[in-house]
């Protein structure tokens, strides 16, 4: 079986790691970001650094 082009860990009560050659995130307001390699997206919508992780997560006692 050929390996993923991209793997997403949900991390327990933290964010989603993506790892991947290249990824396109599509902002609400059309703006595009590049990201490659490796990054984790927020998952408790605490982070000020939208969409992407800032360990607010710790902060804000997020469960999930």
């Amino acid at each position: 079986m050929p390996e993923p082009s991209v793997k997403i860990t949900i991390v327990p009560n933290g964010a989603a790691r993506v790892e991947c050659e290249e990824a396109q995130i599509v902002m609400p307001n059309g703006d595009v970001i590049i990201k490659k390699n490796k990054f984790s997206l927020c998952r408790c919508g605490h982070s000020n650094n939208k969409p992407f992780c800032d360990s607010s997560h710790h902060d804000c006692g997020f469960v999930g």
